[in-house]
């Protein structure tokens, strides 16, 4: 019984992560979709330029900041 609840837990614990890198994963995507349609005036007042924008909204989902991974 021990064995199984252990088991149990070990196999909790990674779908947990599992499902918070996936959500972080999408919570990029978004804010980088957002990045993307900024205007001009709200670019500038972010002080980014066209170009960082374009970096920042073509980096893959994955790519998330290491402080979001767990």
């Amino acid at each position: 019984m021990a064995i199984s609840l252990t088991h149990s837990r070990t196999t909790q614990a990674r779908r947990f992560r599992l499902v918070r890198l996936v959500s972080a994963a999408f919570a990029a995507w978004r804010q980088r979709r957002a990045l993307s349609t900024l205007d001009a005036h709200a670019r500038r007042d972010l002080g980014l330029s066209e170009g960082d924008v374009h970096i920042e909204s073509a980096r893959p989902i994955w790519d998330v900041p290491h402080n979001w991974r767990l």
